[in-house]
């Protein structure tokens, strides 16, 4: 790889990377799934956008704009009504699609249609897709992609840098050694999973010099492996551990006010049968939350104080300025109002194929 024109690409001023005023089109975090009950309807604010979401008798979760078009009521004060959300004002009536299909004064309501988001669950949480059509399904571990999986959310987190800012920690290959002192040795090989989605992934082995990896070298064979996977450079996925036993972390992050980052973490593991399988997760969550701590610690303290402006770029920086280079290359939208802020170049793009998820609310 020619490290010279690596850098010089990445240290053009990005057009979204670290923006505050843009995001990517995507798959975002909204509530955790326990939060919304059947029957129950909720007003949220996300990516600048004010939205309300219910839970219908059948279970599914609707996402519409938040004021209704009649007077502009804030339809989180009306009431559902079997999958169907009616206003509390002048109880207008919208079914899941949007449409308005009741006004208590006219025995045919005008053709009307809500502005609706595509939702959807995984992993314990509710999330909305911020375009017309998903283009690629919901955020994935690709090593559990076709597994069931138990899942401990911790509290929402707030962080004053940018989504993006907070994603790159995990691939600073330097500061593993300065901030956290491991003697590992870390050259990541990317891969790209899709348009959306990278992975960066390490397996080195390590220096025995210490009494902790000596202690730990009996538990395995080879290698440490370290996998981060990246989906629309707000979401990232840290799989870690030697052979025979991975954690995987996910770090939910979108877009706040300010240009801050607002976030959920996940622990996640595959699901096991039985009493045992149950026990065995609980205490697997239990130490992925363990190590988590001991990595957060001293980055929250980064995190919290940065202003990010990579200027002076070295060989040690390439895994950052190619995640950079991979936000930059999606498409971007613009804080609250969701457009696109920049045409793609179809010419040197191939179509990307339209994805529909079948079972959306699995």
């Amino acid at each position: 790889m020619n490290l010279n024109s690596q850098t010089s690409s990445s240290i053009r001023k990005p057009k979204t990377f670290n923006n505050p005023e843009r995001f990517i089109e995507g798959w975002y975090w909204v509530i955790p799934s326990r939060n919304l009950r059947v029957g129950e309807v909720k007003p949220v604010t996300i990516l600048g956008r004010e939205l309300v979401i219910y839970r219908g008798k059948d279970r599914r979760v609707t996402t519409f704009d938040a004021y209704c078009p009649h007077m502009g009521a804030h339809l989180a004060e009306g009431k559902v009504e079997g999958n169907a959300l009616r206003c509390f004002f002048h109880h207008w009536k919208f079914d899941a699609e949007g449409m308005c299909i009741d006004i208590p004064c006219l025995d045919t309501p005008p053709s009307l249609k809500l502005q609706t988001w595509p939702t959807a669950e995984k992993y314990g949480m509710i999330w909305v897709w911020t375009g017309e059509i998903p283009q690629q399904p919901l955020p994935f571990i690709p090593e559990l992609e076709q597994k069931e999986c138990d899942v401990a959310i911790h509290s929402p987190f707030l962080m004053n840098c940018h989504p993006n800012v907070v994603m790159i920690n995990a691939i600073d290959t330097q500061h593993v050694n300065t901030v956290h002192k491991l003697p590992i040795e870390i050259i990541f090989e990317r891969q790209e999973l899709n348009e959306n989605a990278i992975i960066f992934s390490n397996t080195t082995n390590i220096k025995e010099n210490s009494s902790f990896i000596k202690l730990i070298r009996l538990f395995y064979k080879n290698a440490i492996t370290i996998s981060i996977c990246y989906w629309y450079g707000s979401i990232g996925i840290v799989t870690l551990g030697p052979d025979f036993f991975h954690i995987h972390t996910m770090f939910a992050v979108r877009l706040h006010e300010g240009g801050k980052a607002e976030g959920q973490i996940l622990l996640i593991t595959k699901k096991r049968k039985g009493f045992f399988g149950w026990l065995s997760n609980r205490v697997v969550l239990w130490l992925t939350k363990i190590a988590g701590k001991f990595f957060l610690m001293d980055d929250i303290k980064i995190v919290q104080t940065i202003k990010f402006d990579l200027k002076t770029p070295i060989k040690a920086d390439q895994s950052i300025m190619q995640f950079i280079n991979h936000v930059e290359r999606q498409q971007s939208l613009m804080w609250g109002t969701w457009q696109e802020a920049r045409s793609r170049d179809v010419e040197s793009k191939p179509k990307r194929e339209r994805w529909q998820d079948t079972a959306s609310n699995d």
